[in-house]
């Protein structure tokens, strides 16, 4: 059985298994990987049950399976999806991050971290207002994340981020509730475009203006 029909990564466990139940300690939803005639692989959860005869004496081991390939295949696709997407996420052109129910950082990738000066792994898990928004718009700051919290979203709204050389960034940001897949509000996210360089001009020419 094991060497015919099962895939060769899973041999030595799903050997270890068989001995087990031939020892009487039976195996409950275990997956397993069959190899079909057509080369093709099937992914069955099992049950692997010790075989008695009427006096008692094992005798073998029984498998009641339930074929999940399609439930597998969908889930490895989603998976795959989601690792695509994040790739995407990270290596994007523009800053995006974004924030839990709580309000601390959960996205962060490799533009915000150019722009801000904090890695990922500095900026994972802090609170996004106090942390890293100018003190004079933290609170308008917030008041634009608890509604996208509440599923009221904004567009093109403009915040300062302070970097970790203590200057600041301009960044015009569109603020988008997050949800999961029971459409539950997980969190937000936010993908802006940095226009320090526009707003420090804008800035400049309204005090010459002055």
């Amino acid at each position: 059985l094991v060497e015919t029909f099962i895939i060769p990564k899973l041999q030595k466990s799903v050997q270890n298994i068989l001995t087990q139940a031939l020892n009487g300690n039976e195996t409950s939803n275990y997956e397993l990987e069959f190899c079909t005639a057509s080369d093709e692989t099937r992914y069955l959860l099992v049950n692997a049950t010790t075989r008695r005869d009427a006096e008692n004496n094992i005798v073998g081991v029984v498998g009641v399976a339930q074929d999940v390939t399609e439930a597998k295949t969908h889930d490895r696709a989603v998976a795959a999806m989601a690792k695509e997407l994040r790739q995407l996420i990270d290596a994007a052109n523009a800053p995006i991050f974004g924030i839990d129910v709580n309000g601390n950082v959960n996205e962060w990738n490799q533009k915000t971290a150019e722009i801000t000066g904090y890695t990922k792994e500095e900026a994972m898990n802090k609170p996004l207002v106090s942390r890293f928004i100018v003190p004079k718009l933290k609170n308008s700051v917030q008041k634009v994340m608890g509604d996208a919290l509440k599923g009221n979203e904004t567009s093109n709204y403009e915040l300062e981020f302070i970097t970790k050389s203590n200057e600041v960034r301009y960044l015009l940001v569109n603020a988008t509730t997050r949800r999961d897949a029971g459409n539950v509000i997980v969190g937000v996210v936010g993908v802006a475009q940095d226009v320090t360089e526009t707003a420090k001009h804008d800035r400049a020419v309204a005090l010459m203006a002055n």
